[in-house]
């Protein structure tokens, strides 16, 4: 009953929101409340509700004021040298943008976090984007699939909840998909191509690629925003921030606390102004943080009323025997997909490690279960997935409807999965 209803919760916020009937707050909200009600959690709707929330707050917290951070910086003119540096070396050319962006994202998140990755991808290249007339989808597009595919790293999350269940050394269970992570890596290169390609022949229909300049049409509010002398100080304020929000010295929203409030004094040091900007990024901030916080209810939901663990374990028993030895060639199709409906701690350690016992009862290596796993589940599939608060850092971030975002960008996401895993049977880092 409990995973019908799970099921059902998952599928009904799905076409909603994919469907755009209703905004995704409010089927975040309403959707798991309706079906908890069904199952007869009534009176423990709330408390499931908060415990959600809970864990959603860091995160929340710190994507209010990170918008906030980078929107001074923004203000400020601190990015517009940069595009204006990159405008001249790729030549106002919507292709090698896209291949840019897919570059770039790829390097950020080397430190293995998607929200450091969207952070500094999407505020970087928007107002890049936007003088080009680029779609912002696009951005978000590329930005995900390249997050997703570097997110299979050893110091990953997927990866190391995987080594973690299967009780395997990080290296045993990474180092043999190599090949297969190199591939999607290219994979990604090649959408960034070909859809750079498309938006080049779009733009060029509309004839705004001439004379392409951040300077032109400035207003004179933006003027007396702009702080070209307080450039360098943001900039190692910027690299400070990631630093030390890469080496984990501090929490996320702590450091990003403290940079707004930084970035805020020294740009901004008048009480009228500072009042001034923070009213300017208060709606964007406050309309994400809401989505961010329904999610984290919505989760709450879900895992508290134990329709996750429901729904993880009739997806073993669901699997025939009979099947057993191609149980990691099924987990690897279904790694991306699955994404959707499980977040990783419960894909990672109630399912993974029944599913991995039951293939050696077939013969069949559990390693390889997992190595199948991490091809998708919550890699590929982590920036499109609402059960992640980086997926609504993404859109935020980048201004773009979620259910356009997961239509765009799922079918690129299950393809590299699937490139991935026919090349990690061909090395054998997975057999049958």
């Amino acid at each position: 009953m409990l995973a019908i209803l799970g099921l059902l919760t998952i599928i009904t916020l799905l076409l909603l929101i994919m469907s755009n009937r209703v905004s995704a707050t409010v089927a975040l909200i309403i959707v798991p409340i309706i079906f908890a009600l069904v199952g007869g959690f009534g009176n423990q709707i709330g408390e499931f509700m908060i415990e959600g929330i809970k864990g959603i707050a860091p995160v929340g917290t710190m994507f209010i004021f990170a918008i906030l951070f980078f929107g001074v910086l923004t203000d400020a003119g601190t990015f517009d040298p940069i595009i204006n540096r990159i405008l001249n070396k790729v030549g106002n050319d919507p292709v090698k943008i896209a291949i840019g962006t897919a570059i770039l994202a790829m390097l950020v998140h080397l430190d293995g976090s998607g929200a450091v990755t969207f952070l500094v991808t999407i505020p970087a290249m928007i107002p890049l984007y936007d003088a080009l007339g680029m779609n912002r989808h696009v951005l978000a597009t590329i930005t995900a699939l390249s997050a997703g595919v570097m997110n299979i790293l050893p110091w990953g999350g997927p990866t190391l909840r995987a080594a973690t269940a299967l009780e395997v050394s990080v290296t045993e269970l990474f180092t043999p998909l190599l090949p297969a992570v190199i591939v999607g890596i290219l994979f990604v290169i090649f959408v960034a191509y070909r859809i750079g390609k498309r938006e080049r022949k779009r733009i060029g229909e509309i004839d705004t690629l001439k004379n392409i300049s951040l300077d032109n049409g400035i207003d004179e509010d933006k003027k007396e925003l702009a702080r070209p002398k307080m450039f360098t100080i943001n900039i190692v304020t910027i690299i400070v921030t990631i630093g030390v929000l890469i080496s984990g010295i501090l929490p996320p929203a702590a450091i990003f606390m403290i940079a707004f409030s930084f970035a805020l004094i020294i740009n901004y040091p008048k009480i009228n102004d500072q009042k001034e900007r923070v009213d300017a990024h208060a709606k964007e901030a406050l309309m994400m943080a809401s989505i961010l916080f329904a999610a984290g209810a919505f989760t709450g939901i879900l895992r508290e009323s134990g329709m996750i663990q429901a729904m993880a374990d009739a997806t073993v028993s669901a699997i025939p025997k009979s099947l057993g030895r191609f149980i990691p060639m099924m987990v690897g199709i279904i790694s991306m997909p699955a994404s959707l409906l499980f977040d990783p701690d419960s894909f990672y350690f109630g399912i993974l490690p029944v599913l991995s016992s039951t293939a050696e009862a077939f013969g069949v290596q559990g390693i390889g279960v997992g190595r199948a796993a991490i091809l998708g589940q919550m890699t590929t599939g982590f920036p499109v997935s609402p059960l992640t608060g980086s997926t609504f850092l993404l859109i935020g971030l980048a201004k773009v409807d979620f259910g356009e975002h997961q239509k765009k960008t799922i079918p690129y996401a299950f393809l590299n999965t699937i490139i991935m895993l026919i090349v990690a049977f061909i090395v054998g880092a997975i057999s049958i």
